[in-house]
């Protein structure tokens, strides 16, 4: 009974040691900021172990009142065929990343988290700019470019800068965001069909990965991406002629592609027709984006990257513009005003059934194509992934209209905004009728 009870006291101490070492690591590794955020996995782990040391005494207890050499034995045997199992289970051992045991066949590297990246994360985490609202502005998109003054003789010159930021993507829950000019989507381009760009793109100091930018408006290589493969601290320029009028997505596609996607790498280049577009009042850029974590959803803290749902596209997050509520209360026209909105799909999982509630689509330029066929009185309209679409309409009726992706259970992971439209109303278009019984 004497080494029962001193088996006891050592599995406390090693126990109760091995918390504290955990906490001094993370202080060692990230200060009391790394602490802050990781204050909701750490409660739960604690617990945990409390639970599994109290289970473990159990299981001690019960050994030992069995004298059983068979029992141990079979015990012993039990363990080791779980061991065998875990290290066979599949081809390649990935034992020391997130998920554990996950092989991918994409290109480059596949988007499991190794432990060694989660620990220079933490070890950085100080280096991380916050940023207060990661959500681009709706609001801000760039005048037609006819009104342009950032050229220099038939080149228009553009700078892009990949960072890598912590910012809340719902109150409470933190996301280490990879961004173009730290907003997500990155900023809209807006140039002219048959235009020179010239492109520089630069990674900031801080980032702890290359990126680069593949923008489908170009013809090249990788959409540019090739030529721009940046490291931290590192800048290159590249020059192409927009030869097709379009929408177009631009994202980050430095392998894993998904993974430097899904953390909110992507954004919209708009190439004018060189007619341009029919003018409207207002004008709105919009992108749906799909976020991964290892958290449920709602689960405060500082939220990490989980690969495995994201193979299995099962986001925990469906949201416009980076985070949930990021257009609810930002978007007013007034009543009569043509609208246009651009909007992107920047899932990697998902396309997205676009719809307005209280209106319809006067026109659709469907997939965002331009000079062909466009729709007309639209309900819904498609946008795959990594696709992009421009709807315009006319308001008559004033009021709250909000839009979706109608999968409507994706409402719940964050997918709606608010348009909110300001005048008289007009009882000939739309009224609430008291019928007296």
């Amino acid at each position: 009974m004497m080494n029962l009870y001193r088996l006891s006291n050592v599995l406390v101490i090693t126990v109760t040691t091995a918390l504290l070492l955990s906490l001094m690591v993370i202080l060692a590794l990230g200060g009391f900021s790394l602490l802050a955020y990781l204050k909701t996995s750490l409660i739960q782990m604690f617990g945990f172990v409390i639970a599994a040391t109290a289970s473990l005494f159990f299981f001690m207890r019960l050994i030992h009142q069995m004298h059983s050499r068979a029992y141990v034995i079979s015990m012993v045997i039990f363990i080791v065929g779980i061991a065998l199992f875990l290290s066979v289970s599949i081809g390649r051992m990935y034992m020391f990343q997130y998920p554990m045991y996950v092989e991918s066949y994409g290109p480059g590297k596949g988007p499991g988290l190794p432990l060694n990246n989660v620990l220079t994360f933490f070890r950085h985490i100080g280096q991380f700019e916050w940023i207060e609202d990661i959500a681009h502005d709706p609001n801000n998109v760039p005048e037609p470019v006819v009104s342009q003054t950032n050229t220099s003789g038939n080149v228009t010159k553009i700078t892009l800068e990949t960072k890598e930021v912590l910012a809340e993507l719902a109150p409470g829950i933190t996301f280490n965001y990879w961004t173009f000019n730290g907003t997500v989507p990155g900023p809209m381009i807006r140039v002219k069909e048959g235009d020179t760009v010239e492109l520089t793109l630069h990674n900031h100091s801080t980032s702890l990965h290359q990126h680069n930018i593949d923008l489908h408006a170009v013809t090249g290589p990788g959409g540019g991406g090739e030529a721009t493969v940046v490291e931290p601290g590192e800048s290159k320029t590249i020059r192409f002629k927009t030869l097709n009028p379009g929408l177009f997505v631009y994202h980050c596609a430095v392998p894993n592609m998904a993974v430097h996607m899904t953390h909110g790498m992507y954004g919209l280049i708009l190439v004018e027709p060189e007619a341009g577009l029919p003018v409207v009042d207002k004008e709105f850029y919009l992108m749906q984006g799909e976020l991964y974590t290892t958290g449920a959803i709602g689960r405060k803290g500082l939220q990490v990257f989980d690969a495995k749902k994201m193979l299995d596209s099962q986001p925990e997050y469906v949201v416009f513009n980076g985070r949930t509520g990021a257009v609810v209360d930002n978007m007013q026209v007034n009543v009569g005003d043509t609208v246009r909105l651009y909007v992107g799909n920047g899932g990697v999982a998902m396309n997205s059934s676009f719809h307005l509630v209280g209106e319809i689509f006067d026109t659709v330029y469907p997939e965002a194509s331009m000079n062909g066929a466009q729709f007309k009185n639209v309900q819904t309209t498609n946008i795959p992934a990594g696709g992009a679409t421009i709807v315009e309409f006319t308001v008559d009726y004033p009021g709250h209209y909000v839009l979706v992706d109608h999968a409507l259970m994706r409402t719940d992971k964050g997918a709606w905004g608010v348009i909110e439209v300001i005048g008289e109303k007009d009882p000939s278009i739309f009224e609430k009728v008291e019928i007296n019984n």
